[in-house]
């Protein structure tokens, strides 16, 4: 007796139609040219779940750049963070920008801090 796997192929082929749910023209219902569009939306969500990584830090290094600024105009962002480490705060610029844009008066006060150790 032979082995048939139309089952089998038929979850396959479903898998990415369904995945491919949405998309235009032929790449939603023709499995051969929507398992190539899935392919590719699944390296381009690899790459940018990297990306956003990177756009997010960047983001957190104007703010916290920004609110320096507007603190003490001369000190600049690398000589705030070289202030940090120097007073020994550990704190990440995830947490540093969220300081920034919604507890001001704490910023504030890690930014006299800051200076105070590149001062000594």
């Amino acid at each position: 007796m032979r082995v048939k796997s139309g089952t089998v192929t038929h979850r396959r082929h479903k898998k990415v139609t369904d995945a491919a749910k949405g998309y235009y023209g032929r790449r939603k219902n023709t499995f051969k040219v929507a398992k190539q569009a899935v392919d590719k939306a699944n390296q381009y969500a690899t790459r940018d779940r990297h990306n956003r990584k990177r756009n997010f830090r960047a983001l957190w290094i104007q703010r916290i750049n920004a609110a320096v600024r507007a603190h003490d105009e001369s000190l600049t962002y690398s000589r705030f963070i070289n202030g940090l480490s120097l007073a020994g705060i550990e704190v990440d610029r995830k947490v540093l920008a969220d300081l920034a844009v919604h507890e001001p008066d704490a910023f504030g006060g890690i930014v006299d801090k800051a200076k105070a150790a590149l001062a000594a």
